[in-house]
């Protein structure tokens, strides 16, 4: 799971898969496997890369 996490940088746009209400987030950092995500709906979330394939969003 970690390869596609792995290439997230700051500013990308990504979606959690299984908290759709948590909407489109920007990635805040991304260092080893804990990626900190801004959400427009939960506030900044750190996920655990090895456990959460984040979804890439295109807008």
């Amino acid at each position: 799971m970690t390869d596609f996490n792995a290439i997230l940088e700051p500013g990308v746009l990504v979606r959690h898969p299984d908290q759709p209400e948590w909407g489109t987030g920007q990635v805040q950092s991304n260092i080893g496997d804990k990626i900190t995500v801004n959400f427009r709906e939960m506030g900044k979330v750190v996920i655990d890369g090895k456990r959460v394939l984040l979804v890439l969003v295109n807008e």
